[in-house]
């Protein structure tokens, strides 16, 4: 079984790594499609059809949890991971009301692909 899953992060870098750790877990996980803005991880979402998320906090426009709270809305149930460098604890109870089922730090990437096969599987 696949596990499709959509990165959205405005940093090319960022998604090139997210990408490679997704995909070299070669547990089944594959990125379906990427975004680089929230306006774009929403023009994208229905068609993509993730089965999780992978979504920052910090992108020009909308935020992360701004984006996770429309997918909510659009797509009751779909797994979000807000992966990000700030996470406090206003930025976790943020999120908590927007729906979001996992929050990783940029410092714990290498724990994504378990997290992704996690959700998926929930």
């Amino acid at each position: 079984m696949n596990v499709r899953t959509m990165v959205v992060d405005d940093q090319d870098d960022i998604r090139e790594l997210i990408r490679m750790l997704i995909e070299l877990a070669n547990e089944g996980l594959e990125v379906g499609c990427e975004a680089r803005s929230g306006r774009e991880a929403l023009a994208k979402i229905d068609h993509c059809n993730p089965a999780v998320v992978v979504l920052d906090e910090m992108m020009p426009g909308m935020n992360g949890i701004e984006v996770a709270t429309h997918i909510a809305e659009r797509r009751p149930g779909q797994p979000v991971i807000l992966c990000s460098a700030y996470l406090d604890e206003e930025v976790r109870s943020r999120g908590e009301l927007a729906g979001i089922a996992a929050f990783l730090h940029k410092d714990d990437i290498r724990e994504l692909p378990e997290l992704v096969r996690g959700l998926a599987s929930a």
